[in-house]
């Protein structure tokens, strides 16, 4: 696909000051540099027209964006980022992408190369090649390994050719942007605390590893009116994260991280489904006088075909049976859903009379808490590790319950009737996870309003 910005379209960009900082930073003597801060302050954007200016001073160089999973770059980089970089910074340039291996191709043919280190295949035929720019976008999201191969392809000699200048090579440069996870994330204990993570051992060349904090507040001049009171409303976690720009600090105990959730959250299109629950778990309030009661959990999770297990919607609410009755039947038919899960621990029968008032026939299954909270999520924390829970974007409230469990149990405010349910949810998808393969075959396929036990 041929394409070149629009040299008529008359449109606004300013570098404030921060950002000016950012790029000089960028065009200093370290080789490692890390932009990290909170949303929408402008980093990508910055690398990105960064590594464009590179680009067209060496003819025939090549360089690298990549993120963790390579739907997340086509949809950030190849649909948003770079045709808004060279539609406001270089209008009147040409260049083509190359849909079949995903590259930019410059007038002067230099290459922009697009990727997700999850495609084996892809990354394999990359890792052939060589780069002078190698730039990780949202790098909280990959594992440290899959940075120490990429820096391995900073090795191709281009050659800077502009006139007026004498022809030198143009310096090896990793770029790297995050907004900050905990302090116990590879990205801290490099750029802050100059540590070898492994080892923990003082890196070699600490002056080679260079950072800028650069935050919302910094590029309000080019964001949307409104757009910082909308993080000012977001949960103390996610301002901190989002807003603030600032990392956690580490939790050796916490039994799901952000950074596990962020790097398997799933964009785009969804697999097929292969099995859908809405679980639910009750607080009891009634419909009149339910202002101080806990709120109801209600979670929309599926089993796609890829094995994967994706949270649909979190519908939590606090509010009387009527009215969650009601949510829970919409949400079965919107999503096609095989059953209902419900906790009977609280309220017996309630929660299955309530959901097949609301909607007659409705598959239900009945749980039993016998073990807490925190017990009950802990063995499936490390399917999240492993990408096999994914997020359909960004669920908030949920992600705060969550990120509060830890082996000594639940640190959050309340109760994390959210995370509760889908625990359940969980527990459905994968009951091999509790009871066994076979036990547990067993009792989901009773579906008929009989019990499914739990770690009783």
């Amino acid at each position: 696909m041929s394409a070149v910005a629009d040299p008529t379209v008359h449109r606004t960009f300013t570098l404030t000051a921060k950002q000016r900082e950012a790029m000089a930073l960028i065009g200093s003597g370290p080789q490692h540099i890390l932009l990290e801060g909170g949303s929408r302050s402008g980093k990508t954007f910055l690398i990105v027209r960064a590594i464009v200016v590179r680009a067209l001073a060496a003819p025939n160089s090549r360089h690298l964006i990549a993120r963790f999973r390579f739907i997340h770059a086509k949809a950030s980089i190849i649909g948003d980022t770079f045709p808004k970089v060279m539609q406001l910074c270089f209008p009147g340039v040409g260049y083509e992408l190359d849909k079949r291996d995903w590259f930019y191709m410059l007038p002067n043919g230099a290459q922009i190369w697009i990727a997700g280190l999850d495609d084996k295949e892809r990354t394999e035929k990359i890792l052939g090649m060589e780069f002078v720019t190698v730039y990780l976008n949202e790098a909280s999201q990959i594992p440290k390994g899959s940075r120490d191969i990429t820096v391995t392809r900073l090795a191709q000699v281009a050659l800077v050719d502009i006139e007026r200048l004498p022809t030198k090579p143009l310096r090896h440069l990793m770029l790297y942007d995050c907004n900050p996870p905990s302090k116990g994330h590879w990205t801290f204990l490099v750029f802050h605390r100059k540590l070898d993570p492994e080892t923990r051992a003082p890196l070699p060349d600490p002056g080679n590893y260079a950072y800028l904090q650069i935050n919302p507040g910094d590029n309000q001049i080019n964001l949307p009116a409104g757009y910082i009171g909308t993080l000012q409303g977001l949960s103390p976690r996610l301002q901190r994260r989002f807003l603030l720009g600032e990392y956690a600090d580490e939790n050796p105990n916490a039994l799901f991280s952000e950074a596990d959730i962020d790097k398997w959250r799933h964009e785009g299109e969804l697999p097929q489904m292969v099995r859908v629950v809405v679980a639910i778990d009750p607080s009891g309030s009634g419909d009149e006088d339910n202002a101080d009661n806990d709120e109801i959990g209600i979670i929309v999770a599926g089993l796609g075909i890829d094995g994967n297990a994706y949270v649909l919607e979190d519908l939590s609410c606090k509010a009387g049976p009527k009215v969650w009755g009601n949510l829970v039947g919409v949400a079965y038919d919107r999503h096609e859903a095989d059953a209902v899960i419900g906790e009977i621990n609280f309220g017996g029968d309630m929660v299955r009379f309530v959901v097949q008032a609301a909607r007659p026939r409705t598959p239900f299954i009945k749980v039993t808490a016998s073990r807490g909270k925190a017990v009950r999520a802990e063995p499936f924390a490390p399917l999240y590790d492993q990408g096999k829970v994914r997020h359909v974007g960004v669920l908030s409230k949920l992600e705060d319950e969550l990120t509060a469990f830890s082996t000594f149990g639940y640190t959050g405010e309340g109760s994390p009737n959210r995370a509760d349910a889908l625990i359940w949810a969980l527990a459905a998808l994968f009951p091999g996870i509790i009871a066994g393969p076979r036990k547990a075959q067993k009792k989901v396929a009773d579906a008929g309003g009989q019990p499914l036990g739990w770690m009783s």
